[in-house]
């Protein structure tokens, strides 16, 4: 299979033909000892049954930096686990020691500020082609992390003259993308002494938090190894080529790479599609010299360039070329196995490979050659890359500075229609009947011209030239974190310094701005503007082709922010924001001054939660009022937090001021009525052996906001006895699953024997179980305890026989069936809701709301759901429910509700079919969970 060898030669330009004949020299005249990986490790990268961990790894990386000139070791900032992140940046020496040069050149090319196009040039020229290699992103993937000690050895210690033109030419970013999990990973696989029974079965997510979803978090930069990667992207090196290592390979191939499957999103440039499939044909070209077969691509995998948040992605948003490979491959052997429809070739699949026993060898060698072709495109497109980069963010600017329209899938659409209406006969799709274009002419074939302006640059249609947010909307805090995740993403904002109007609107100092005009401007758009999924479906009529990720996730939306698109130029007394966050402002203690009788503060703040369980923790007391309260001027809704006075509330209350942004109001006297008060409450947060991601957010979310908690396995679940231990029991979306699902498992992987796994983990093994766990669930409602359920865990309320019944549904044949997926499909979407806001459940969130919605249950009540107490928090209700994303068949849960709320003996349990926490992104929604959970061990009280 490898016997194929590469061809020796290449067409080069003059100055690649110069730099290989003077580079080799430059090298040898220094005499170069470089160690080996099998003289570090005592085996080469790629030996089946071998892993390196992180700890060793970065002994060895930390060695090769004192014995190469060729590289330089950077700690790009700690892990979740504290660990540190390493970066190898390699390059000749020559480019080593002008480091910050070539990182200045790269900077001003990509933010595109003030050049002319001839400088521009010359600045390509001068430059260096800027590569950003990865691995083990998702630890239990191990190949990525293994073939990238390879590469570091390999680009320092060879010395051919290919390797000495990609030194000369590039700079290549070589970084340890995960490192707890490579670390976590390895000492698993590698503690058993028999090489034969080693396995990957890990016992919990190799990551602190979020094990996989570590690939989601891009856009948001929620987690520590996030933020220190968008910050090398995004904020610092700004590589033109982002290579992301990724496996398995799909079945009966053994890698794929781009290019990638429509749709691509609307937002980016398109240069970036183009770029992406130069790139992708030169890999999978230069696999094909070597005699390494079974590359697939486009149709061969569902990745598409439409998602967001990933790493590979959101370079697509930063005017990057981002790559993403699959390759199959483990350190124990495995099959390869046989497929008959991957045996014979076709565009995406020229060259189909012959089954065999596989080996990690095998998948480290064609990682070294992807690696390479990737960094021979850069050094013989490297002026035309950094030219293409200038080009893509100057031009970003100019789309920010002038009209300009984005065409979607509703626009055209509404071209279609008006075509339509005008007489043209358009049949959908934007092709003419057949009588039309005799018509027209055969020469003339399309709607008529005028309607391009008058429909696809309809004035009211506009982009948007800036966006403020208003710094007096009621959680400007929220709104900040918001911004921050803007910067971290590398997103240009400006703060006003003054009040200022725009439109005759006026807004107050401190009110954050953000331009378009500016490079990272498709990053900008697709934070603020919803996005629009093009129905995709396999066949007209037929089942709806699975987006890679989600497909709706406006961050602005998502987190509840208020804000202003203005399409025309925005002027005022505006600074850019120079620091690396943007700061909360500081918030007031409003009212008289001296000793007040307490303190009120508004339940709309998010980060009331966290002083009211620093609150909580000083053993203060904390009420919620029912009603609305009158304070300087202001109406407060129902749950506005009431603080009696004391010396350590003042104290606590006061820093909150400072460093969370949250504003109180001091009053003389007491409020009366009817209130909840809040009392320290015991959470039991379930997760399984394996991990679960959704409730691995949670914790993060819990840690963020200062909640204490203790996870919970099945086996304490079972053992019955719950409310002497917990007030709240939180099942997070996949943790109760139907019949046919996995129950109980981690994301990957199978339930191991207890003899096979250390004593310590024993405890986490077992599955949730109608017949051993549901009872002692029903046990912990009757005796006063609080069930929380999201997304797929509702399915609790069937066992308990609520009257409450999943939506869509439809009667077929006298049998209820759910409503299939070729008339109804909503894959992670954002959607629009009521709130009835006087509920304690929805205390502080908005009267409509955006949630997060994929394939959610919803939820029709029984006609007699009233009369046992069980009542909708939240509902869909709105002939147009979708806010971003693609909602097809969207009618069908109309009128359904989205939250519920039961009694059940002396507790309760709250139904949320919306994934309200949604990777730690939905803050508009964090207050339902966050409220659900205090009122597990809240009481009625009666304030005189």
């Amino acid at each position: 299979m490898l016997a194929r060898r590469r061809s020796s030669l290449s067409v080069v330009t003059a100055l690649g033909l110069a730099a290989l004949a003077l580079t080799p020299l430059m090298y040898a005249q220094k005499p170069r000892t470089i160690t080996t990986p099998k003289q570090q490790f005592g085996h080469d990268i790629g030996d089946d049954y071998q892993l390196v961990n992180y700890t060793q790894e970065s002994e060895y990386l930390q060695k090769l930096a004192k014995e190469s000139d060729r590289m330089k070791l950077v700690d790009i900032g700690l892990t979740a686990e504290g660990r540190h992140q390493y970066m190898a940046i390699i390059s000749s020496p020559e480019n080593i020691a002008k480091l910050d040069h070539y990182r200045e050149i790269n900077q001003k090319l990509v933010l595109a500020k003030g050049l002319t196009d001839d400088q521009a040039k010359a600045l390509a020229e001068e430059g260096r082609a800027i590569v950003w290699i990865d691995g083990g992103l998702h630890a239990s993937e191990t190949v990525g992390a293994q073939q990238l000690v390879e590469t570091i050895y390999e680009l320092n210690s060879k010395t051919d003259p290919e390797t000495m033109r990609f030194l000369h030419d590039d700079i290549a970013l070589c970084t340890f993308v995960n490192p707890d999990g490579m670390e976590l990973v390895s000492n698993w696989y590698m503690r058993n002494a028999d090489p034969t029974k080693r396995e990957m079965n890990v016992p919990r997510l190799w990551q602190k938090y979020i094990g996989h979803d570590d690939n989601r978090d891009f856009y948001i930069s929620n987690q520590a190894e996030t933020t220190n990667v968008n910050r090398i992207l995004a904020r610092v090196w700004f590589p033109e080529i982002v290579y992301n290592h990724h496996q398995a390979g799909p079945a009966g191939t053994v890698i794929f790479m781009p290019p990638f499957r429509d749709p691509n999103s609307y937002f980016y440039d398109p240069l970036i599609p183009l770029g992406i499939e130069a790139v992708g044909t030169a890999m999978h070209q230069r696999l094909v010299e070597e005699g390494k077969f079974g590359s697939t691509s486009r149709t061969g995998a569902p990745y598409s360039t439409w998602f967001n948040g990933s790493l590979r992605t959101v370079s697509y948003f930063h005017n990057q070329i981002g790559l993403l490979t699959e390759i199959i491959g483990n350190p124990t052997p495995e099959p390869l196995p046989l497929l008959p429809s991957e045996q014979l070739p076709k565009n995406d699949l020229v060259a189909p490979i012959k089954p065999q026993m596989w080996h990690y060898a095998t998948s480290i060698a064609y990682e070294q050659t992807n690696n390479r072709a990737v960094l021979d495109y850069a050094s013989r497109e490297r002026t035309h890359l950094l030219y293409n980069i200038y080009l893509m963010g100057k031009d970003s600017i100019q789309n920010g500075s002038e009209d300009h329209w984005t065409v979607t899938p509703k626009r055209i659409t509404a071209l279609e229609e008006t075509a339509e209406k005008e007489g043209a006969h358009v049949a959908r799709g934007g092709v003419l009947s057949p009588d039309a274009m005799n018509a027209l002419g055969p020469r003339t074939q399309g709607v008529p011209a005028e309607l391009y302006d008058k429909v696809l640059h309809d004035p009211k249609m506009k982009d948007a030239r800036a966006y403020v947010i208003s710094a007096d909307q009621p959680d400007f805090p929220t709104a900040t974190k918001f911004v921050d995740s803007l910067m971290k993403t590398g997103v240009e904002i400006q703060q006003a310094t003054a009040p200022f109007s725009v439109e005759g609107k006026q807004y107050p100092a401190g009110s954050y701005v953000v331009f378009t005009a500016q490079a990272f401007r498709p990053q900008v758009l697709d934070m603020f503007e919803p996005q629009d999924h093009p129905n995709d479906f396999a066949y007209p009529g037929g089942p709806p082709n699975r987006p890679y990720d989600t497909t709706g996730w406006t961050l602005a939306f998502q987190m509840g922010v208020h804000f202003d698109r203005y399409t025309e130029a925005v002027t005022g007394p505006f600074a850019v924001i120079k620091e690396d966050l943007a700061k909360p402002l500081p918030g007031k203690i409003l009212g008289p001054t001296g000793t007040p009788a307490g303190y009120l503060v508004d339940h709309e703040y998010n980060d009331s939660y966290t002083l009211t369980n620093r609150l909580l923790k000083a053993g203060q007391p904390v009420y919620w009022l029912k009603d609305t309260a009158a304070v300087e001027g202001k109406t407060l809704p129902a749950g506005a937090l009431w603080l009696p006075y004391s010396a350590e509330t003042a104290k606590t209350l006061e820093t909150a001021t400072k460093t969370l942004g949250i504003s109180a109001y001091a009053v003389a006297k007491a409020p009366a009525g009817a209130a909840i008060q809040v009392h320290p409450v015991r959470i039991g947060l379930v997760d399984t052996y394996g991990g679960s991601m959704p409730s691995g957010w949670i914790r993060w979310l819990f840690d963020q906001f200062e909640f204490p908690y203790t996870v919970v396995y099945s086996q304490e679940l079972d053992a019955g006895n719950l409310n002497a231990k917990y007030d709240v029991l939180l099942f997070a979306d996949g943790i109760i699953r139907n019949p046919s699902a996995r129950g109980g498992m981690g994301f990957f992987g199978r339930a191991p024997k207890p003899e096979d796994i250390p004593a310590e983990f024993r405890p986490w093994l077992g599955s949730i179980t109608p017949a051993k766990t549901f009872p002692q669930l029903q046990a912990f409602a009757d005796n006063g305890g609080t069930l929380l359920t999201i997304g797929s865990s509702t399915a609790l309320a069937s066992f308990l026989k609520l009257p409450v019944v999943n939506a869509p549904m439809e009667m077929v044949k006298g049998e209820l069936k759910a409503v299939p997926p070729d008339r109804f499909y909503i894959p992670g979407s954002l959607l629009k809701a009521h709130v009835d806001t006087k509920d304690p459940i929805a205390y502080g969130v908005a009267p409509n709301v955006i949630v997060d919605f994929d394939n959610s249950p919803s939820f029709t009540l029984d006609p007699n759901a009233a009369l046992t107490g069980v009542h909708a928090i939240a509902w869909y209700d709105d002939a147009n429910l979708l806010a971003s994303g693609w909602a097809w068949g969207q009618g069908y849960i109309d009128h359904t509700t989205a939250i519920a709320e039961a009694p059940l003996g002396k507790g309760k349990i709250v139904l949320y079919g919306p994934e309200v926490t949604f990777r730690g992104q939905p803050h508009a929604t964090f207050k339902f969970l966050f409220n659900g959970v205090l009122s597990g061990a809240a009481s009625e009280s009666s304030l005189q």
